[in-house]
């Protein structure tokens, strides 16, 4: 189970087996330690000494964030002790024949998936722009398979995904403002989505890491650099388009967030009335957003984050627009999407099972690691079709 924290002024205490989130005198949520695998803690929030104790002795990966969702931290449990297996990480770093061909694997499945999404918006949008874009990405690929070099191979990346977000937005139904990617900070309702996404999406992939006994600083197609999580970087690449990207356009075509779940930093901007409340749709069940167009075909198969300088606070200087942040009760249906989008089923042929997108991360790091110690030879990342 993964619980998310976001009641300001809270406090996060330990009482007897379990976790309890209070705040003036009432008890908010009860934490259950033998069912949680990740607690992700946003804003001001205070965690006491028993409460942290507990959690690292459950070996809780615990994710600390700004309000907006912004990565702060984390508490360290204790490091895996399959000190043999870290060392195979950092011995294949100075292999450059398998780093290369590790990040041609990586950077292949991302320039696949955000091919895919763009014809698939081609088809449904009827936008013929979004079909070039996407066959000027799967032009790409030829080149990036005689890459003989691993700058070259994160250069072909950089191209795709810039020709990716240039076709991106007419897969929304309305003009959402979005006109290129801005990380940080986000200048419009779209970006603001995307970096929270992506954000989520990095810690699922951490935790999947740790889970498989991996260190997750050693990556190849991420330089290593101090304090970089070069692993979990290269990774969560393959699942960009396939979770964050599909479920920004859900999120925006089915309404469930609307230009009035967001307001903008700046000291002179009045906040726009809030629509009413409503059922909110199921996210899950855009087509655009399946592993498959044909999700009970189990035959259609085939086997972005580098550091990034902060901006000072105000205005982006790229852009002169200032942040653009989801009000509290517009994040909580981010939320709420994610973790069904995480929990949605699909045929996953490799394992000759259904699995959920979330164990499909987990089980892609579990992959990584036989490739690691030589029981695969090639990294095959997950392909939407």
């Amino acid at each position: 189970m993964i619980a998310y924290i976001k009641t300001q002024g809270a406090k996060i205490v330990k009482e007897g087996r379990h976790l309890v989130v209070r705040k003036d005198g009432g008890i908010y949520n009860t934490l259950f330690t033998y069912k949680l695998d990740q607690l992700l803690i946003f804003g001001n929030i205070d965690i006491t000494h028993g409460a942290m104790v507990r959690l690292m002795r459950e070996n809780i990966d615990t994710v600390f964030l700004t309000i907006n969702g912004r990565y702060l931290g984390r508490l360290a449990a204790a490091e895996a002790k399959n000190v043999f297996l870290h060392k195979r990480q950092y011995h294949l770093l100075d292999d450059f024949d398998f780093g290369l061909r590790m990040a041609k694997s990586i950077v292949a499945g991302k320039l696949s998936n955000m091919s895919t999404l763009l014809q698939r918006i081609k088809r449904s949008k009827k936008e013929p722009v979004s079909g070039r874009k996407a066959s000027e990405i799967q032009d790409l690929m030829p080149r990036l398979m005689k890459a003989d070099n691993i700058e070259s191979v994160r250069g072909y990346e950089g191209r795709a995904t810039a020709l990716f977000f240039e076709a991106f937005p007419k897969g929304f139904v309305e003009d959402m403002g979005f006109t290129k990617r801005v990380r940080r900070p986000p200048t419009d309702p779209v970006n603001s989505v995307l970096s929270l996404l992506y954000t989520f999406l990095m810690n699922r992939v951490y935790s999947a890491v740790r889970t498989a006994n991996l260190d997750p600083y050693p990556g190849f197609l991420h330089s290593i650099d101090y304090g970089r999580y070069s692993l979990v970087l290269d990774l969560m690449e393959e699942f960009r388009s396939i979770i964050a990207e599909t479920l920004t356009l859900s999120l925006f075509n089915l309404k469930i967030l609307q230009m009035a779940d967001f307001e903008i930093e700046s000291p002179s901007q009045p906040e726009m009335e809030h629509p009413p409340a409503a059922a909110m749709p199921d996210v899950t069940a855009d087509p655009i957003g399946l592993i498959s167009m044909k999700e009970d075909d189990a035959t259609q198969f085939d086997i972005p984050e580098q550091r990034i300088e902060e901006s000072p606070p105000g205005a982006n200087p790229s852009t002169g627009k200032y942040p653009v942040k989801l009000k509290p009760e517009a994040f909580k249906r981010v939320i709420d999407a994610f973790e069904k989008k995480l929990t949605t089923e699909f045929y996953y042929p490799p394992a000759e099972r259904k699995m959920t997108y979330g164990d499909a991360v987990m089980y892609q790091a579990n992959h990584y690691r036989k490739v690691v110690e030589g029981e695969v030879e090639q990294y095959q990342p997950v392909l939407i079709r």
